[in-house]
C-alpha cells in the first residue's frame, strides 16, 4: 500500500480545521455576551411572534420606525425561571425590552428583562444595571 505524501495530509488536516472552525461559528455566534454590546437600552415594541423552542426562546417585535427586531431570551430554564412561559405573551402584546443590542448594528438584542403589562420578567437579574 502506497503511504499518502506529507504534503497531502497536511492539506487534508488543515482543510478538516478549517471546516470545523467555519461549522463551529454560527454556534458560537450567540453565546454568551461578546457579540453585544456592553450598555443595556430600552426598546418599546410590539410582538410579532413568539419562539420558546431551544435553544433560545426568541421574540420577534417591530419598533414604532417598523424596524423588526429579533429578541433574544435566556436559555429555555431561565425564560421559564423568569415566568415568561407559553401564553405569558400573545402577537401584538407591546412590550417594553431592556437588553443589549449586537455589536455588528443589526436589529438583534439579548434581552435581560422584557416588562409586558406592568410585569418584569427578568432573564438576568444579575445584569440589570441599579
Amino acid at each position: 500500500m502506497k503511504k499518502p505524501a506529507p504534503f497531502r495530509v497536511l492539506l487534508l488536516a488543515s482543510a478538516l480545521a478549517g471546516a470545523s472552525v467555519t461549522l463551529a461559528t454560527p454556534t458560537l455566534a450567540h453565546h454568551g455576551w461578546n457579540w453585544a454590546e456592553a450598555e443595556e437600552t430600552v426598546l418599546e415594541a410590539t410582538i410579532t411572534a413568539i419562539s420558546l423552542a431551544p435553544p433560545h426562546p426568541e421574540l420577534t417585535v417591530t419598533d414604532a420606525e417598523g424596524r423588526e427586531w429579533t429578541i433574544e431570551l435566556g436559555n429555555p430554564r431561565r425564560t421559564e425561571g423568569a415566568g415568561f412561559v407559553d401564553g405569558t405573551a400573545k402577537p401584538g402584546d407591546t412590550v417594553t425590552i431592556l437588553g443589549n443590542r449586537a455589536l455588528d448594528g443589526t436589529a438583534v438584542m439579548k434581552a435581560v428583562r422584557i416588562t409586558l403589562n406592568g410585569v418584569n420578567y427578568d432573564f438576568y437579574p444579575e445584569r440589570i444595571d441599579a
